[in-house]
């Protein structure tokens, strides 16, 4: 972990200098409101079934629906802090259930991962998934009310896109007049054509991967579509890229790759931006891809785009985006700016190194902070890591940190409080309270996280520690606080969250320019070591200094401010009162000769963000 964060620091730093953010694209963010985003497992949220057998089925686990967010919950959501909802999962995608009396053909078991199915492997981009609507006939009405029910609440919605592939059944039901479904048109005799939607490989047909770790589709139950073939002729490349045509067990078997116009050398067959785009707006990209022939995958998503904002939805996650060309970005990020300037736009990437394409010429709003400042944070919650590095990325994310969303919880990660990862939800309060106020950028709360959710058990295809997204199933603490039954320590850590989310929301220092102060107290101050971790944060009349605690031990700090920083705060010597935006606890900052000092007595895992009055 420490040798891959420190490639990643250095990459950065690389980088850093030559690709600067214009000052007036920082200011656009900064200026705004400071996002909180509440992800949801939409199947999962409003199922109360404590049932909950491995591998169950719909009628035996239950489902949660789109009814299920009453304007009493969004209300609960909004109120702890949220200015979006990410509903995760609400598009159609492929599943085992019979719902043939709509017309929506059966999906293959042996291509469908669990049950329940991948909300990645994407079915139907013009339609939702049936499981969630009471009625099925009607679930894109029941959507639509559960957009206009969201609004209501004052939560935008956002919902996922996923270029990079579809499930291997695609086929839409519901696609407005004059679109064709993904692949009709290809030349299947081709293994690479710019216009074809899929790759293929020419002479074989797919083949279903075999496990040697004795894996059997819906765990081995009798099914009559589970006989280890899916018709796929001439087989297609799976999602993740595998090129045979019977891809390994671990590949995205459920899943077939779209054809960007990236040839299989890897070179690109369409226009290229020049350098000096990553200084221009999204209408100047919008100007340059007016007149240029682009592949058709691309026309296609920015048609399916386009028409879930006049559907209502107000922005977009965007699954392994650093998969698909910063190109093709621009060419649909533009577009959604022109019609809708405030959408929000949310790419989940890895690859450091390509951070400042991605948003100056890929024009992404906010990007995963996840090889960085998640991977560094969790290694310090773990005992595995020390909080210079954490300070060490920051100072190297500066020129794009508004651009970077953080997160300690998602759907792809571990739960904070499972004996995986850190095995106490209270060790999560230092950690989101650094995420939450490191930089203007959003803050991502994944659903049950704010009751300490522990995911502890296999629900089937999804295991323990992640709460699964490929099965039916219910999640503990977010039944028991539907059914009022929430224990007291799940009550505490929700109150915790309310208030660290809204205040980050509200606050214009956190909107504001960062000072680290972790370097200087670890040379100069008394106590000060690599379990804390502090910096200010300030705006206008609003002076802060956070610092937090990620040891399980009570520690007595003089938190010590550089010269540098009361200048800019224009504090002479004296005593000013300092007071904790999250707690009763109160304390006194002492400027004497230019220096500034804060006696503290911090207790075990303490978060403070101090207000200095």
């Amino acid at each position: 972990m420490n040798k891959i964060q420190s490639l990643f620091a250095a990459a950065l730093l690389a980088t850093a200098t030559g690709c600067a953010e214009k000052q007036e694209s920082r200011s656009e963010i900064t200026a705004a409101e400071k996002p909180v985003i509440y992800q949801v497992m939409t199947r999962l949220f409003g199922n109360t079934n404590s049932t909950n057998k491995p591998w169950g089925t719909l009628e035996e686990n239950g489902v949660g629906k789109f009814s299920d967010f009453t304007p009493q919950r969004l209300q609960d959501i909004r109120e702890l802090g949220a200015t979006h909802i990410w509903y995760t999962g609400a598009l159609h995608h492929a599943l085992v259930g019979d719902y043939t009396q709509y017309g929506i053909g059966n999906d293959d078991p042996d291509v469908v991962k669990g049950r329940a199915g991948s909300p990645y492997a994407i079915k139907d981009y013009y339609s939702v998934n049936p499981d969630l609507a009471d009625n099925p006939a009607e679930r894109l009405q029941e959507f639509r009310a559960l957009v206009a029910r969201s609004h209501e609440q004052g939560l935008r919605v956002i919902i996922d896109i996923v270029p990079n592939h579809v499930a291997r059944a695609y086929q839409s039901l519901d696609k407005p007049e004059g679109v064709r479904d993904f692949g009709a048109d290809d030349d299947t005799s081709r293994t690479y054509a710019r216009d074809n939607n899929f790759y293929y490989v020419i002479g074989e047909d797919f083949r279903v991967p075999v496990s040697d770790a004795g894996y059997r589709p819906l765990n081995g139950e009798r099914n009559p579509l589970v006989d280890d073939r899916f018709a796929e002729s001439p087989a297609k490349w799976t999602g993740n890229g595998a090129r045979a045509a019977q891809p390994a067990i671990d590949d995205w078997y459920e899943t077939v790759k779209i054809n960007f116009g990236v040839r299989p050398d890897g070179s690109k067959d369409f226009p290229e931006l020049s350098a000096e785009f990553a200084q221009r707006d999204y209408s100047a990209h919008a100007a340059f891809w007016a007149d240029k022939e682009v592949p058709e995958s691309w026309q296609k998503f920015r048609a399916i785009a386009l028409y879930w904002l006049d559907f209502g939805v107000d922005g977009f996650r965007y699954d392994m985006a650093g998969m698909v060309p910063v190109e093709f970005w621009s060419y649909l990020n533009s577009s959604i700016k022109m019609k809708k300037p405030d959408a929000l736009l949310l790419a989940e990437i890895y690859t450091p190194e390509r951070y400042r394409d991605y948003i100056h010429l890929g024009k992404m709003d906010f990007l995963y902070d996840k090889v960085g400042t998640y991977d560094a944070v969790r290694a310090v919650m773990e005992g595995k890591g020390s909080t210079d590095k954490v300070a060490e990325i920051q100072t190297a994310l500066q020129d794009i940190a508004p651009h970077m969303l953080h997160f300690m919880e998602n759907h792809d990660e571990q739960r904070i409080a499972s004996p995986e990862f850190a095995g106490s939800a209270k060790a999560g309060r230092p950690a989101m309270l650094v995420s939450a106020t490191l930089s203007a950028a959003p803050t991502l709360v994944y659903f049950g996280q704010e009751l300490g959710e522990v995911a502890s058990e296999d629900a089937g295809f999804g295991k323990a520690s992640r709460t699964t997204i490929f099965d039916y199933w219910s999640v503990p603490s977010v039944r028991r606080w539907l059914q009022g039954e929430s224990t007291a320590e799940e009550k505490q850590l929700r109150d915790f969250y309310q208030r660290l989310m809204n205040f980050s929301a509200s606050s214009e220092a956190l909107r504001g320019d960062y000072r680290d102060l972790h370097r200087y107290n670890r040379e100069r101050s008394q106590g000060y070591d690599e379990q804390l971790f502090a910096f200010a944060r300030w705006a206008g009349q609003e002076k802060l200094l956070v610092i937090a605690n990620f040891g399980g031990e009570e520690k007595a700090v003089k938190l010590q401010l550089p010269p540098e920083l009361l200048q800019q705060w224009q504090l002479g010597n004296g005593s000013f009162a300092i007071a904790d935006q999250l707690s009763a606890a109160k304390g006194e900052l002492v400027v004497s000769e230019g220096e500034g000092e804060i006696s503290l007595q911090l207790e075990p895992l303490a978060s403070h963000i101090f207000r200095v009055n």
